[in-house]
């Protein structure tokens, strides 16, 4: 089926538009656009720079895609956005470019959920199968797991990281990475826990819960430092070959966050 644009919508003759576009009601589609298949602009959407979205993602009115930096150093240079596929995108998002400082390309990944208004800013890296709820706003070099979830209005410093499987509540500020599996909230953003129900929803087995809940003890409850949490969580993997992918997650990423985790 060949994509289907609407008569008010202004679409480059040099964009790509895959099989079963559809550009609604006075979108606007730059000359360096690509729209993979079944991929849908409802109405007043405007995509723009070097963009390449894929297949079966879906943005509603007034979304703003691939626009140029929020960034005073940016001067024009040819980066980009890419986006994968099965994306839901509500109103009112707005998505940058990135950046030549920042490696050139933001990147958000396939089958996430991103509610209305929410920002995410040049360089920043998106992974699979998140939540971003209404107004969340990513500042720059920001990176984000898969299964990440973020309550309305938070908010990320530039160059915070979160790990797979983090949960940060509603109107949380987060200003240090926050490792993954950890569920916490708040301005500063504080730890609560591991998020226990996402992992049994996403199929991890009990005993691996039950591990992770003792390696966030040995990071948050035992009084180490980060180099001694580190070491506990080396024999904890060891003791447990069967959960040690899981762990390794968790202690790799204490060990080599750069901003320092949120204690």
């Amino acid at each position: 089926m060949m994509a289907k644009v609407h008569p008010t919508a202004v679409v480059d003759p040099k964009a790509e538009l895959a099989d079963g576009v559809e550009v609604g009601p006075y979108c606007v589609v730059g000359p360096r656009v690509k729209l993979g298949a079944a991929t849908v602009l409802e109405s007043h959407v405007v995509v723009g720079g070097r963009t390449t979205i894929g297949r079966g993602n879906r943005f509603f009115p007034f979304c703003a895609i691939g626009g140029a930096p929020q960034d005073k150093k940016y001067g024009g240079e040819d980066t980009e956005l890419v986006i994968g596929d099965g994306n839901t995108v509500r109103e009112h998002c707005t998505f940058s470019l990135g950046t030549a400082q920042g490696g050139g390309v933001t990147r958000i990944g396939s089958d996430n959920w991103i509610m209305a208004s929410v920002h995410v800013a040049h360089d920043c890296l998106v992974g699979d199968h998140t939540i971003l709820a209404n107004n969340v706003t990513l500042a720059g070099h920001v990176t984000l797991g898969d299964w990440v979830i973020l309550g309305g209005l938070s908010g990320l410093h530039q160059f915070c990281s979160m790990g797979a499987h983090a949960m940060a509540g509603g109107g949380s500020i987060i200003l240090r990475d926050i490792p993954p599996y950890v569920i916490c909230n708040g301005n500063p953003c504080a730890p609560h826990g591991i998020n226990t129900e996402g992992l049994k929803r996403r199929g991890f087995d009990p005993d691996t819960i039950n591990l992770l809940r003792r390696a966030y003890k040995l990071v948050y409850r035992d009084g180490k430092t980060v180099a001694e949490a580190v070491a506990a969580l080396d024999a904890l993997i060891a003791e447990a070959p069967a959960s040690a992918s899981a762990l390794a997650l968790l202690r790799d990423f204490v060990r080599d966050s750069p901003r320092g985790i949120i204690r």
